[in-house]
């Protein structure tokens, strides 16, 4: 019972908060996802990330170590949901992606902290950037077929994790009153992204919602898995290799059906995976945060 109560305490708030911007939407009040996710992602994010950095005090080493996993974990998810997908006889431009990364921002982030603190959220930053960094190189390639690596300079929240990061390593702290300012700013970010999210989810129209449920389902498996056999073969610490396998492991991002609207593949497809990984998520993770915690 005390672990249910703890998972729930977890959870809760995520899936609340998403919640409130499901019902806002449906109660037709305006919100302007284009606005929110922009501020979010140029300012809130990043300065979360910076400030995550630059005031955890786990070791510079670890969190090179998480890095590396985290690309190869990404990796090894590649690999088999490329596999996966030819099999299947699926539209590489409408699924690959989409199966690859998950919600790292919106769910991930909020999730490692409410189960394992500021430490948890450290690591879940880490997780986030390269995951940022390979949607925005290899996602963006996969979907469009083709992408500039130069995109990938000019977003913020990659700035943000090189300057968190150096300052990590050297040991060095902003001004107090620019370290409130700026954790202030971030503080913005997790409600902000939990609340789109309940939007987007709201206003998606979805296609094969059957088809998706079955692929969400072996995404969260895969990744999970992945995840698992990923950190322990880098022999990350309890912390770190619960955090990594709750990242891998998120449902699928609106930025994937955003892309696919964008860039011209079935993006109702994409829209149902959104949907559907989302749902599956709700007692899925639950559960894996049961066994991670």
């Amino acid at each position: 019972m005390n672990l249910i109560l703890t998972v729930l305490e977890i959870t809760a708030p995520v899936f609340l908060l998403a919640l409130v911007g499901f019902v806002w939407v449906k109660l037709g009040f305006e919100y302007r996802v284009e606005f929110v996710t922009r501020m979010a992602m140029t300012i809130s994010v990043p300065c979360l990330i910076f400030v995550s950095l630059m005031k955890t005090q786990i070791e510079p080493n670890a969190l090179a170590t998480l890095s590396l996993a985290a690309l190869a974990g990404y990796a090894l998810i590649a690999a088999v949901m490329a596999l996966s997908v030819k099999g299947l006889g699926l539209n590489s431009r409408t699924y690959l992606s989409p199966l690859i990364f998950g919600n790292t921002g919106n769910l991930g982030l909020p999730l490692a902290l409410f189960a394992f603190g500021e430490t948890g959220l450290g690591y879940a930053v880490v997780v986030f950037a390269v995951m940022a960094v390979l949607s925005f190189t290899v996602g963006l390639w996969l979907v469009a077929g083709g992408g500039s690596p130069l995109r990938v300079v000019k977003e913020p929240l990659v700035g943000a994790t090189l300057v968190g990061a150096l300052f990590l390593w050297q040991g060095w702290q902003t001004p107090l009153f620019l370290t409130n300012t700026l954790q202030l700013l971030g503080q913005m970010a997790i409600p902000l992204m939990l609340v789109t999210l309940g939007v987007a989810v709201a206003r998606l129209e979805t296609r094969g919602i059957g088809r998706a449920a079955i692929l969400s389902l072996g995404k969260m498996i895969v990744t999970a898995a992945s995840g698992w056999a990923i950190g322990s073969w880098f022999g990350l610490e309890p912390v770190a290799l619960a955090v990594l396998i709750l990242q891998l492991a998120t449902p699928v991002a609106v930025t994937s059906y955003l892309l696919a609207e964008k860039y011209g593949a079935d993006a109702q497809s994409v829209a149902g995976l959104v949907v559907a990984s989302t749902l599956v998520s709700v007692a899925g993770l639950p559960i894996l945060l049961a066994l991670l915690v």
